[in-house]
């Protein structure tokens, strides 16, 4: 392929990986798995994964689950459902794995991040409270509510 060829098949790939993250991000709360994004793109699992990853910085896998904890920590903040309700509420089907997961990504578990977290946004502007309160891999580059009162 010449080069505008290789570029115009590569805007192409980049529009459908955008698609499917969309996708995610509109179904997080559905029971979603990468072979039925992958079948929606007319790719492999194998071939989504990797140039989701390579796109975006992280699989396929890993985008919905960061949405899903995105989610319940906006619902645990709220505090007017259980942690149980929350993880059903995001598609989660397993509390186990669903705390695990929130664990990992937030640094507490669901219930210690409602305790902490259950006043913390009031009197904020939303756009305030879902920057601040987005899941961080890297905790060094983030920062927390507290710190903005």
């Amino acid at each position: 392929m010449t080069a505008p060829a290789d570029r115009a098949q590569r805007l192409r790939d980049l529009a459908v990986l955008r698609r499917v993250r969309d996708r995610i991000d509109r179904e997080y709360a559905q029971p979603l798995d990468v072979e039925s994004l992958a079948r929606g793109a007319n790719m492999s699992a194998g071939h989504l994964s990797r140039q989701f990853k390579a796109a975006f910085g992280e699989s396929p896998y890993s985008y919905l689950m960061t949405r899903r904890i995105e989610r319940a920590m906006s619902l645990l903040r709220r505090g007017d459902l259980s942690v149980t309700d929350v993880c059903f509420a995001v598609g989660s089907s397993s509390l186990g794995t669903f705390s695990t997961r929130f664990t990992e990504l937030v640094g507490v578990n669901p219930s210690e991040y409602q305790r902490q977290h259950a006043d913390a946004t009031e009197g904020l502007p939303t756009v305030v409270t879902k920057h601040a309160g987005r899941p961080i891999r890297n905790r060094e580059a983030g920062f927390d509510l507290a710190s903005l009162r």
